[in-house]
């Protein structure tokens, strides 16, 4: 045993044989005494854990092991850490699926209560919707209702207008939105029956026209925002199926996908716009919230406001509701999109920047990189493409410069980045680690510095 006053253990003692191994007890006894405040049943619980694993690797072969003690007092360092970590992303997609799509826009966290079913004028219960609705309805001229994500949106909807009747969809729009979740498994959960039209490259309005009867309670469209179909291919106009749907009584539904709520053609966006599909008569339209409105995770549901208050008297509705830290986040999104403070908003930002202004600041940082002001050897500036990724504006690209660093073994510099603190994401091209600063913060530039340094 070790007395309190010298140190608990020593490192440089392996484990060699199972004789080696000690005790549970004996492990609690020597570690250090912050360890030993924790909570017993973690502490043990890690004990356990890091002998059995010893045992193990020892029976595997492995003769050579750190002290029990070093593995056990590693591990609860690492419950200290927030998994949840904030990251550089310079990999030049701006909406990463991996990196939480959407860089948040800077809001105000509320702390403590807050009034989010509170009618603090009133002095009665409230309605949470309301800290974004009115936004919504400003900004798309529509009442608009708010669940978890866009897959949610899309069964909500089809559930209270065509549950134990036919939504009427092209073959060419089953798509999958990721993970493996494809449209018509999340329409049969739904309760509606799928009645697919056309073909998987061309559907025309008469097919849509020939499949109604008198179960069909929705004409879907679906637009395909993560993919493209080029060629001998067709599908009709949405004001064509709501030409058809106001014929037959039937509304039409257009699921948008990403979601774009912010003309960004002139900065080679291509995605049609939430407002122009309400304004071609489409009685309800979704779209996700943390792709293309550069918001957090949200599906939005917009459109008549006889069907939108049908979905909110949804019982899933609830179900499917939002929490008070994504109305926070959202209301500040909104409110910027409204004023038309688009630099607010991140990905906005990055969006909107010039390759002359990222070759502008790539040509300020590389310098830094070096010692007096001499450029390091292994580093330079070219020309490259940065991506909206997210599942968004498939093939289509935005001009940047790329900060290149060649070095003997890229994987590995790639890896020193990663586990840099905070990590920095990097990509990895012909063998050389590129770092594009379209999606890094201006206010993390000299953190890059520091680790790339």
């Amino acid at each position: 045993m070790h007395s309190e006053g010298t140190t608990q253990y020593d490192q440089n003692v392996a484990l060699r044989n199972l004789r080696d191994l000690p005790s549970v007890n004996e492990v609690l006894e020597r570690l250090a005494p912050s360890s030993r405040r924790l909570p017993h049943a973690l502490v043990t619980a890690e004990v356990r854990q890091a002998i059995d694993a010893a045992r193990n690797a020892m029976k595997a072969g492995d003769t050579s092991l750190p002290a029990i003690e070093s593995t056990v007092e590693a591990a609860l360092n690492q419950w200290r850490k927030p998994s949840h970590r904030r990251v550089i992303n310079a990999t030049g997609v701006i909406l990463h699926t991996n990196l939480g799509r959407a860089p948040l826009a800077q809001f105000e966290a509320v702390s403590g209560y807050s009034n989010l079913e509170y009618d603090l004028a009133a002095g009665e219960r409230g309605n949470r919707d309301v800290h974004v609705a009115k936004l919504l309805e400003a900004i798309l001229g529509r009442p608009a209702i708010v669940v978890n994500n866009g897959a949610a949106a899309l069964f909500l909807v089809l559930n209270e207008l065509a549950m134990g009747g036919e939504a009427i969809v092209s073959r060419g729009e089953l798509i999958e939105i990721g993970d493996g979740f494809r449209i018509p498994e999340i329409m049969q959960r739904t309760g509606t029956q799928l009645h697919e039209v056309g073909t998987t490259n061309r559907t025309h309005i008469d097919d849509y026209r020939s499949a109604i009867n008198d179960r069909t309670r929705v004409l879907l469209r679906v637009h395909p925002s993560n993919f493209r179909m080029s060629g001998f291919t067709a599908r009709p106009e949405l004001s064509d199926l709501v030409q058809l749907g106001r014929e037959r009584g039937i509304p039409v539904y257009e699921d948008l996908g990403s979601g774009c709520i912010v003309d960004l053609r002139a900065y080679g966006v291509r995605e049609p716009l939430a407002q122009d599909s309400l304004a071609a008569g489409a009685n309800l339209i979704s779209f996700s919230g943390d792709k293309l409105l550069g918001g957090p995770q949200a599906g939005i549901v917009a459109g008549d406001a006889e069907l939108v208050a049908r979905l909110r008297r949804n019982p899933l509705f609830r179900a499917l509701r939002q929490d008070k830290l994504f109305y926070q986040a959202m209301e500040a999104t909104l409110r910027y999109i409204l004023f038309g403070e688009y630099d607010c908003v991140p990905s906005f930002r990055m969006i909107r920047m010039t390759a002359h202004e990222i070759r502008e600041r790539a040509e300020a940082i590389v310098p830094r990189l070096g010692t007096n002001g001499r450029v390091r050897s292994n580093v330079r500036i070219r020309d490259g493409e940065s991506v909206i990724g997210g599942g968004a504006t498939p093939e289509q690209s935005l001009p940047t410069w790329l900060i290149v660093i060649e070095t003997e073994d890229a994987v590995a510099e790639e890896r020193r980045l990663r586990f840099n603190d905070p990590p920095i994401i990097a990509r990895i091209e012909h063998d050389r680690v590129v770092l594009d600063l379209r999606t890094v913060l201006p206010e993390e530039e000299d953190l890059l510095v520091q680790a790339l340094s």
